[in-house]
């Protein structure tokens, strides 16, 4: 069985982002970035899985720059065997993203599609449900164990109330949450051989999908300086500035 794995180049998480002088978006410019970190939680899992002699292959694949071969190599280096960069100059939203994953899984035929719950730069949480409802298959979002056998997936789920298992038939498409596990890191002679192993290069055009946006971004502003904070005497003050300040309650 073939687990593809859609992975983002984003901001790296221990960047502290900036805004354009002109707020028209966030400044790149000398920043580094990094493969998103639910994807990287995605690929662990995919490598996991074939370790465990449930998958036979793992194909990473990336919607971006001519620099996401960056994360694609980082993949690589995980443990994936190939991977597949379609390339985009531009942001791409995430209906588009999932109807250029639907063309890769039409031509690869995965039995499981693994994908970060979502990317730490736009929060969307969007692509794995589109991709989903796309094809037609089954979903589980938020996965913290995936279990597969018989043809089917037992995937426990972080809910609001808790934990919650379900079972969904093959194919289908998960998404990672945070503690279905802890990434690897890449050695250094698997940084070596990920640069041997092959990467493919597609455009929105061999998928016959049409990237342009749908939505225009008017301005992007830094959130407000957190105020500093105040003592109340007693608890009585306290309740009557939650109700006539702050209006909580």
């Amino acid at each position: 069985m073939k687990v593809l794995v859609p992975v983002k180049r984003v901001v790296d998480h221990n960047v502290k982002i900036r805004v354009k002088a002109d707020g028209s978006g966030v400044d790149l410019a000398n920043v580094k970035m990094s493969m998103n970190p639910f994807d990287e939680i995605a690929i662990e899992e995919a490598v996991r899985l074939k370790e465990a002699g449930t998958a036979d292959e793992v194909i990473a694949v990336s919607v971006g720059p001519a620099q996401a071969q960056d994360v694609l190599r980082t993949a690589l280096a995980m443990g994936a065997d190939r991977a597949i960069l379609i390339t985009v100059d531009g942001a791409v939203e995430p209906l588009a993203v999932a109807k250029l994953l639907k063309g890769v899984v039409a031509t690869e035929e995965p039995g499981l599609v693994i994908l970060g719950k979502q990317a730490i730069d736009d929060d969307c949480n969007q692509t794995g449900q589109m991709l989903s409802a796309l094809l037609g298959w089954s979903q589980a979002t938020f996965a913290s164990e995936i279990v597969l056998a018989g043809g089917k997936a037992k995937v426990t789920r972080e809910v609001d109330g808790g934990l919650q298992a379900i079972e969904v038939a093959l194919p289908a498409i998960v998404t990672a949450d945070l503690r279905l596990n802890e990434p690897r890191y890449a050695s250094l002679p698997n940084i070596m051989k990920a640069k041997k192993k092959p990467l493919d290069s597609k455009t929105p055009e061999d998928f016959g999908v049409t990237v342009a946006p749908r939505l225009s971004v008017l301005r992007v502003e830094e959130p407000a300086a957190r105020t500093a904070g105040i003592k109340v005497g007693s608890v009585a003050e306290l309740l009557d500035k939650l109700k006539t300040e702050a209006g909580v309650i």
